[in-house]
């Protein structure tokens, strides 16, 4: 990571801000708006932690979607992103289920066709964004987040 990237990773407001819902004309933004927002937190997390970002928002030609590819070291990354407004019942990580899963994989299995070489770690990783009122937001990566 160069020196900029670094200063913008570790300084970026979106890291450290209060978050604040209401935008033009007294809206609520809304969830396509909220989950844009949440994986922008996420790619700066992930780089302030030392990862490359490679690709944002990876679909396959025949189905599959991964949200952000990234290296961390020698390991290759696919990254699911869940944005929550306010801690609910249960973690954002729950809702990455079976079926969900299962659309990262063939995202990710449509990533590593593309690659000439594919000896080499590779994993599925979960980022957790939680946006609440009038607070910073609270990011939690999970790595190796299933199978």
């Amino acid at each position: 990571m160069g020196i900029v990237s670094s200063i913008i990773a570790k300084c970026h407001p979106l890291l450290r801000k209060e978050v604040n819902w209401l935008v033009k004309d007294g809206e609520n933004m809304g969830h396509i708006a909220v989950g844009e927002i949440g994986e922008k937190i996420a790619r700066l997390e992930l780089q302030k932690m030392g990862r490359k970002i490679l690709y944002k928002n990876y679909r396959g030609p025949k189905g599959g979607e991964v949200d952000i590819v990234a290296r961390d070291g020698d390991v290759l990354s696919f990254v699911e992103v869940k944005t929550r407004r306010k801690r609910e019942t249960s973690r954002p990580l729950d809702a990455v289920n079976a079926k969900k899963q299962e659309l990262i994989k063939r995202g990710a299995r449509s990533w590593l066709s593309m690659l000439d070489e594919t000896n080499f770690i590779w994993r599925y990783d979960v980022v957790e964004v939680e946006l609440t009122e009038g607070e910073v937001p609270q990011v939690t990566v999970v790595n190796g987040a299933f199978d």
